[in-house]
């Protein structure tokens, strides 16, 4: 599998305007050695949205992914290595890029890649797991303060010009962390990092996640590993953090919010589609819940006619959480040494399919 002594080895570097091809390049760079023939091209999220395959003809599966297939393909053409974020890589597209031997896909889930066509291809997907998981963990937290604390109600008053003093009353104060149980859904890269950051106030964790056991730390710290139906029952704020599956999908649903506490807190910094919205929204309405912070949406844009970003006890935003400069830094290290780990014939870290 390594290069051989001598010869150049074609790169295509697929970039965007978070994950940049410089970047990515000087990673590369900086890690190999070995001789290197660089291409470079640069899409143009996120400043316009993704795609999803299901709405084009032949990118069935894929999803969240920008770019032209054609445009893709040309650009690749006979590179052994390519390197992106969000370039889509249909079974189609595969058997047209002959050369293709390693696809770097510098996000935690390679969903614009088709992985089984890939596989049969003989074509390596390597990817960059837990790259914004501290990212998205301290944003959560941020998300639970401002939501718990009324910081967005009062923010949006003052928008419209209005004083909202009445914020202080002992009726719509909210708690502090350290008096409030926490419910973690799903102790993965993130869920694991939220709980280490929420131990510092002080207040009551309980993780769900079938899979996996808390780890020693945690477990020392008094953080309680306990069902979904006992998480829900027993929380003050239910944060998700769960991964996409078959069995995951729409599993936070009306049944799920109705056996919430009156007066919880709902936080979704994962993925839209493990949340009933419709349900949310009744919840929400009723007064069941108290509020809710979104970050994910089913659909992505949000569509504008959504009931959800009318409530005044929704905190929103646009699918931000793991945007920071140490989530590029991160997935763009991760990509460069599975780069040189081909080169030099070892083994991948991060093997996917």
């Amino acid at each position: 599998m390594s290069a051989e002594a001598g010869r150049r080895t074609k790169i295509a570097i697929i970039g965007d305007r978070f994950m940049t091809p410089s970047t990515f390049e000087a990673a590369i760079r900086a890690r190999c050695d070995a001789l290197l023939d660089i291409e470079t091209i640069e899409l143009p999220w996120p400043d316009e949205p993704m795609r999803h395959g299901y709405a084009e003809p032949g990118m069935d599966g894929l999803k969240e992914y920008q770019g032209d297939a054609e445009s893709i393909i040309d650009f690749v053409d006979l590179a052994e290595i390519a390197i992106t974020q969000l370039a889509p890589f249909s079974a189609a597209m595969l058997k047209r890029m002959p050369a293709l031997k390693l696809i770097a896909v510098a996000r935690g889930g390679p969903v614009n890649i088709d992985l089984a066509a890939a596989r049969e291809q003989g074509v390596l997907i390597v990817n960059a797991p837990g790259r914004n998981a501290s990212a998205v963990a301290e944003f959560t937290i941020g998300a639970i303060i401002a939501e718990t604390r009324l910081m967005t109600r009062g923010h949006d008053a003052l928008r419209r010009g209005e004083w909202r003093g009445d914020l202080y009353r002992s009726d719509l104060v909210g708690r502090e962390l350290s008096q409030m149980t926490v419910g973690v859904i799903g102790y993965g890269h993130i869920g694991t990092k939220v709980v280490r950051l929420l131990k510092g106030f002080g207040g009551r964790i309980l993780v769900a996640d079938p899979y996996v056991d808390l780890l020693p730390e945690d477990a020392r710290d008094g953080v309680v590993q306990t069902t979904l139906r006992a998480l829900l029952r027993e929380s003050d704020v239910v944060t998700l953090h769960a991964r996409v599956t078959k069995e995951t999908l729409g599993f936070i649903g009306r049944a799920e919010f109705a056996a919430m506490r009156k007066g919880a807190v709902f936080i979704n910094t994962a993925r839209g589609p493990m949340v009933d919205y419709d349900a949310l929204t009744e919840a929400l309405k009723s007064g069941h819940l108290r509020g809710a912070m979104l970050e994910t949406f089913a659909v992505e844009p949000a569509p504008a006619g959504l009931e959800l970003l009318r409530l005044d006890n929704v905190t929103l935003t646009p699918h931000i959480a793991g945007a920071s400069l140490k989530t590029i830094e991160r997935a763009a290290d991760a990509a460069a040494e599975e780069v040189r780990r081909y080169l030099a014939g070892e083994a991948p870290l991060n093997p996917c399919g």
